[in-house]
């Protein structure tokens, strides 16, 4: 079939392997270019991988670092009449890869939430690792059924006390207007944490030291953001930001139980992802600053923020460089003063009349439709393709 990008919102209901395929091809290509890893993991879980900062987690350790990869994931495969999803296209196009170039990869689709996928993991790493020495927690999912109770939880975007109102930007018709999003009530904060926080986090390392695959010295790293204080209420202050500070709770009790230096959060930049797209007022701040940050020649997307949480951080010569709360700050040219002035004088200014003056909103658009594989020049879209890709893993 001839598959193009039919989009509502910031959803994007098809996706295109060859695109999703030359992506991810571009980020290994990425990886390669840049120094080994001085001390790269060897065994890594990545729980959350097929999308971005999950899916750069895994390429950057397999081909900076020669890492064997188990990647945990919940996507839709392709049929012979409706597309796949953009991450089940990306985890076929990685595995592939990584098994052409003589790593081992092997994927798990399912609910990485429920014990039953978590029991599935762990016996394969039992019969084809041993053990493991690097877990990545990167899981962005609206709902969660927690293993113990049975109830399903979703999470909300939400302020905290009161409404909140600010410029927001319509990524269908580029316009920019307003949002008011009123506050959390009833069980908003609990439900949200309950998803979003780090239980599972814990659940899975506890599991994972039960069955007694986690190597000496193993590390985990799971990831958060905290970003402007104009989006305070509806995130660092809201809701989401909840879960946010029990993620890092959460790190704190490892650090307890396993010892210092085995747990980290770290704070990675603003993106276009599925799941930052989601959010109220972030796409027109994301707009702005990458006009900023590509200006001053210090954008950044998800394979070279990662690329350098390895190389900086978690497999550098040293120890990870943490901020006064003991987090790992990926954000920090983001967050520079001169950025964050720049981008504070054009939110100010920007009305949907100079908005492709004041931001690169076609920057966003165009990253946003890379993320489902459309927009690729190297990549005919008027060629039949077949939805239809196993995972070679599976084959």
């Amino acid at each position: 079939m001839i598959i193009a990008p039919k989009t509502r919102g910031f959803i994007c209901t098809t996706a295109h392997p060859e695109g999703c395929a030359a992506n991810v091809q571009s980020q290994i290509d990425y990886v390669n270019s840049q120094p080994p890893l001085a001390n790269a993991p060897k065994k890594v879980l990545v729980i959350g991988s097929s999308t971005g900062y999950g899916l750069a987690s895994r390429i950057v350790p397999a081909f900076g670092g020669g890492a064997s990869t188990v990647g945990v994931f919940f996507e839709k495969p392709g049929t012979d009449r409706k597309t796949g999803s953009a991450g089940w296209y990306n985890s076929v196009a990685f595995e592939k890869a990584a098994h052409e170039a003589g790593l081992y990869a092997k994927s798990f689709n399912g609910d990485a939430f429920s014990n039953e996928i978590k029991d599935q993991v762990i016996a394969t790493i039992k019969e084809d690792l041993g053990q493991i020495d690097c877990i990545v927690y990167s899981l962005a999912s609206p709902r969660r059924t927690d293993p113990i109770d049975g109830e399903t939880y979703k999470s909300v975007l939400k302020p905290i006390g009161e409404s909140y109102s600010q410029k927001n930007l319509n990524t269908d018709t580029g316009e920019v207007n307003s949002v008011t999003i009123e506050p959390a009530e009833g069980d908003d904060v609990a439900n949200t944490v309950k998803v979003m926080g780090g239980e599972d986090w814990e659940l899975w390392l506890a599991a994972l030291k039960d069955a007694g695959v986690l190597a000496d010295g193993f590390q985990t790293v799971a990831y958060s953001y905290i970003g402007p204080e104009l989006t305070f209420p509806i995130y660092t202050n809201g809701t989401i930001g909840k879960a946010k500070e029990h993620l890092e709770a959460s790190a704190a009790r490892m650090n307890s139980e396993f010892g210092e230096g085995t747990a980290y959060v770290s704070v990675n930049k603003a993106l276009v992802t599925q799941a930052s797209s989601a959010i109220p007022v972030v796409p027109l701040y994301i707009s702005l600053l990458y006009k900023v940050m590509k200006e001053k020649g210090n954008h950044e997307g998800c394979i070279e923020q990662i690329e350098r949480l390895f190389s900086d951080h978690l497999a550098g010569a040293g120890t990870p460089a943490l901020d006064e709360k003991g987090r790992i700050r990926i954000d920090d040219w983001e967050m520079g003063e001169d950025v964050q002035a720049a981008v504070a004088e054009a939110w100010e200014k920007v009305t949907t009349e100079n908005l492709s003056e004041l931001s690169d909103f076609s920057g966003y658009k165009s990253e946003f439709l890379r993320l489902f594989g459309f927009g690729l020049e190297e990549v005919d879209y008027e060629k039949d393709t077949n939805p239809e890709r196993p995972l070679p893993s599976e084959l």
